[in-house]
């Protein structure tokens, strides 16, 4: 981070200011010309911690997908299909057990070793040939939905968690339209999803530090700069490889189980999750953690903003961030040149 604002100043200051009025419209007590604009308060904070979960969901799934395009160079079109594997694997299980908890080791279990059985039989045969990786994985991709929807059928299923993660939690914040006064407003929001953002907090600092702080993401890292001179050293780096393809797999398997919890697992989700986790990569620059979370909460938030402001164009939102991003940095917000 302090590479980045060293070498983008202005970027730096921009985002300082965004986050900055953010925080204003949160706390602040709101003018009358700004409540005309924008509508009631307690929408515009609904729809900005949505959009932030639904980034924390994008984040679990992207983080997966740019350990293995960013970092491995491998070109996983079936990344979406391991999402809806783990979420179909986590209903399963919750259902079958009555346990929450169980869906997420079982998911991130089943969806990694599949993982691995892609990485050796399919990745480490066509290493580099970008094409070839992009057609098998969209061919493996169809077969597992047609085999998902023969097994699991065309419904919508969702994922219940336990009872004490059902109830709402209850946030207050200042409100009104008075630059002198103003009221305090109580806000209702499911404690599931303030839980699985921590989680998804926790799990991206430790990325994070596996990649930069360890000998392992060392490794990983010389690896996709020079393989041969790291294979020449004696290290395994076809095991290493392994390894973080089948952690990137779990990992969507796990996003799965999180995304059938406070939305709905269902045919067609693979394809959103995939294009979701392109735009995220792109945007927050490929093989960059902290890019990918940059990348999620702008896209989440994009989403759901779009959806309670301007419903029609909602998508568009999405896709303008990635176009202005690829014009004025083309590598990602935190990508390298």
């Amino acid at each position: 981070m302090r590479r980045f604002i060293e070498s983008n100043p202005i970027w730096s200051a921009i985002i300082f200011v965004i986050v900055a009025f953010v925080i204003w419209m949160i706390f602040a007590v709101w003018p009358a010309w700004l409540v005309d604009l924008i509508g009631r308060k307690k929408i515009f904070l609904n729809a900005l911690f949505n959009g932030v979960t639904l980034g924390a969901l994008y984040f679990l799934v992207a983080s997966g997908f740019t350990l293995i395009f960013g970092l491995m160079r491998n070109v996983n079109l079936a990344h979406g299909s391991l999402y809806l594997l783990g979420g179909y694997i986590g209903y399963s299980v919750a259902n079958t057990t009555g346990s929450w908890l169980l869906a997420f080791p079982v998911s991130f279990i089943v969806v990694a070793a599949f993982g691995i059985l892609l990485q050796y039989f399919v990745f480490r045969r066509m290493e580099g040939e970008d094409l070839r990786q992009t057609l098998v994985t969209i061919g493996i991709s169809i077969v597992m939905a047609d085999l998902m929807l023969w097994y699991w059928g065309g419904d919508f299923y969702n994922i219940q968690p336990p009872s004490w993660l059902s109830g709402p939690v209850e946030t207050f914040f200042v409100t009104g339209v008075k630059r002198s006064s103003g009221e305090l407003i109580f806000m209702k929001y499911p404690i599931v999803r303030l839980v699985i953002l921590g989680a998804a907090i926790v799990i991206g600092v430790v990325m994070w530090l596996m990649l930069n702080r360890t000998q392992i993401g060392m490794l990983i890292r010389a690896g996709v700069d020079d393989r041969d001179m790291l294979s020449a050293t004696g290290a395994r780096i076809q095991l290493v490889f392994v390894g973080v393809f089948a952690f990137g797999a779990g990992l969507a398997g796990l996003a799965g189980v999180v995304g059938g919890t406070f939305q709905t697992v269902a045919p067609g989700e693979d394809i959103r999750f995939l294009l979701a986790s392109l735009v995220v990569v792109i945007v927050g620059g490929m093989g960059s953690i902290p890019g990918a979370a940059i990348g999620a909460l702008l896209i989440g938030l994009a989403e759901q903003f779009g959806s309670v402001y301007v419903p029609t164009y909602a998508v568009v939102l999405t896709f303008l961030i990635m176009v202005l991003v690829l014009a004025f940095r083309p590598q990602g917000l935190l990508g390298r040149a």
